[in-house]
């Protein structure tokens, strides 16, 4: 049995829709996975409407938060978040806003380096869904400013390119709590590369942090190894992902790749289940 709790969908930032990566996860056999896109929660309901097609699969409503720490950014994955939460919606809201805006403050600064990329195409690669920094690489790509998506990253809009931008991100603790806010499980996504993570942790367990991806994109077993320690010790459910974008993307690695536990998705659904009863 495989699991993936980290993909994305055209819902923010990626190539295959809802439908398409469940199709794909089915068909390979997976048995669970969470969709998890940036600030978004509209890619979740078509997943679950094309699952009843696939009967063996669970799909975890899910979501991905940014959120700042001092010399960097950690990011907030919520489990099986209740979708109908208004508040959720609203913050989600303002957040791609500020993903917008960031995008036109990218491109700008792309064209005081000479790059010029159409503000019109990016949105059109959006679709209406949340505007992220790979639109923008793929419009660069289009024009033939750069070979793959991830050049882009690496050379302009990663966070020490020429054209990167800083957004309106939550704290971790505000994106643990609109998580929870929803009924949902606040996971820290992953953390290999958080600077400060063993002080992070215990703050975050404290205000109901429940899971750390100790499985994700390439991590080497001392790494997971490392994290598993970490999980047990403050008593979260280690968790993964392939933070999977798309096959073309260059981001993440391929769906179901991460080598999950799938007894991970048996700890969150009971943990989901008792939160569901204290609320009720």
């Amino acid at each position: 049995m495989r699991v993936d709790l980290h993909l994305h969908t055209t819902a923010s930032d990626r190539q295959l829709s809802p439908a398409e990566i469940v199709r794909k996860a089915a068909e390979m056999g997976l048995s669970a996975i969470a969709i998890t896109d940036h600030d978004s929660v509209e890619g979740v309901e078509p997943a679950l409407a094309a699952a009843e097609a696939f009967p063996s699969l669970l799909v975890i409503p899910g979501v991905e938060l940014s959120a700042d720490i001092p010399r960097g950014e950690a990011h907030i994955l919520g489990y099986f978040i209740d979708l109908r939460e208004q508040g959720l919606k609203r913050s989600l809201e303002s957040l791609r806003n500020a993903r917008r805006e960031r995008g036109r403050k990218i491109v700008a600064r792309l064209a005081q380096l000479n790059i010029d990329v159409d503000w019109q195409r990016v949105l059109e690669l959006a679709a209406g869904a949340s505007v992220g920094r790979p639109h923008i690489a793929q419009a660069m790509m289009e024009r033939g400013y750069i070979s793959s998506l991830r050049e882009a990253f690496t050379k302009y809009i990663g966070r020490d390119g020429p054209a990167y931008v800083e957004r309106e991100r939550l704290t971790p603790l505000q994106a643990v709590e609109l998580v929870l806010s929803a009924s949902g499980l606040p996971t820290l996504a992953h953390p290999a590369d958080i600077k400060g993570l063993e002080s992070l942790i215990p703050q975050l367990k404290q205000f109901g942090l429940v899971g750390l991806e100790a499985y994700y994109n390439g991590y080497p077993k001392q790494t997971i190894s490392w994290l598993n320690g970490l999980a047990r010790d403050h008593g979260l459910i280690p968790c993964g992902g392939s933070d999977y974008h798309g096959a073309e993307a260059g981001i993440g690695s391929e769906l179901g790749s991460a080598n999950v536990p799938p007894e991970c998705v048996a700890q969150l659904m009971a943990l989901a289940e008792r939160h569901q009863s204290v609320s009720r």
